[in-house]
């Protein structure tokens, strides 16, 4: 049986990765910072692998038996001193040493879209870095980049929460953005298939402003979009670094940088992002019954 090693297992992305090769039926090895915590979190791995990427010391014997390799390791936001350069860049390259001396048929990686095109972004300058030491080494490799996860247009559906939805320029910048279990499942076969570099999308291209009328739409709400002139966001990009620490505009500049572009890649996967929006729609709706029935209950109690 095939042992695939997830790291970044605990994320967004790498849950539905594990989730995906336990599947099919793989052996599957998480690679966490804490496996206590990772098991009561509802991550159901074959095995745990406790170490730290940026630590290389603690990442020996990580690689005993393992095929295949798949990464989605990285930070969104900088927390216990560390930043992209150390682990987008250096704990990828600290799993990749480990494999290129093991017995790995495969490394994969997930990496971002139209990356060549946000340079100077520190988070994707670091991804970028390690891609480049990835396709040098003589190990196999696949390079993933999606177009975004569901999971990111939640800016847009909680703008319509609020009544109004605000967009740079015109709102025609188009995108696929896909959900974590089709994109899991569109990362296997791209693998299965040897390809070395895929641009992975989700079923439905829509411009920003469609995507805006979308979260509106499920909750049956009038359309307010309010257009920002784009000159706002290509000032922010200037300006952020100057003005805010660099956990907060670390983040900011790869999702304004983002917003300027078109990101739409290969369609893949069943589920639309009109199915998202009314999912998370549902929850609002049922979430006060639960916050009343839970307060009659302490009410009965007393």
């Amino acid at each position: 049986m095939k042992t695939v090693l997830v790291a970044g297992a605990t994320g967004y992305l790498g849950r539905n990765i594990v989730k995906y090769y336990m599947a099919q039926g793989w052996l599957v090895r998480a690679l966490v910072r804490d496996a206590e915590k990772a098991r009561s979190s509802g991550l159901d791995a074959t095995e745990f692998f406790e170490g730290e990427g940026t630590e290389p010391e603690s990442l020996i014997g990580v690689m005993d038996g393992v095929d295949l390799v798949i990464s989605a390791l990285g930070i969104t936001r900088q927390r216990d001193g560390l930043d992209y350069r150390q682990v987008d860049f250096q704990a990828n390259a600290n799993l990749l040493t480990e494999a290129e001396s093991a017995d790995v048929i495969r490394f994969a990686y997930v990496h971002v879209l139209n990356a060549k095109a946000m340079k100077g972004v520190p988070m994707v300058d670091a991804k970028q870095a390690f891609v480049d030491r990835l396709q040098a080494s003589a190990l196999p490799s696949t390079v993933i980049c999606p177009s975004g996860f569901f999971s990111d247009m939640a800016d847009f559906y909680t703008m319509s929460k609020a009544g109004r939805v605000w967009l740079f320029g015109d709102g025609s910048i188009r995108m696929n953005p896909i959900d974590g279990a089709d994109l899991a499942s569109a990362i296997g076969h791209a693998i299965e298939q040897k390809r070395e570099f895929v641009e992975i999308g989700g079923p439905d291209i829509l411009s920003h402003r469609e995507i805006a009328e979308l979260a509106f739409a499920v909750r049956s709400k009038p359309v307010r979009i309010t257009n920002l002139p784009d000159i706002i966001r290509r000032a922010a990009i200037h300006l952020l670094p100057f003005v805010t620490p660099k956990h907060i505009h670390g983040p900011a500049l790869m999702f304004l940088k983002a917003m300027g572009m078109h990101m739409v890649g290969e369609i893949h996967g069943t589920k639309h992002l009109n199915d998202h929006f009314g999912e998370l729609a549902r929850h609002d709706a049922e979430a006060p019954r639960q916050r009343s029935s839970i307060s009659k209950e302490v009410q009965n109690a007393h």
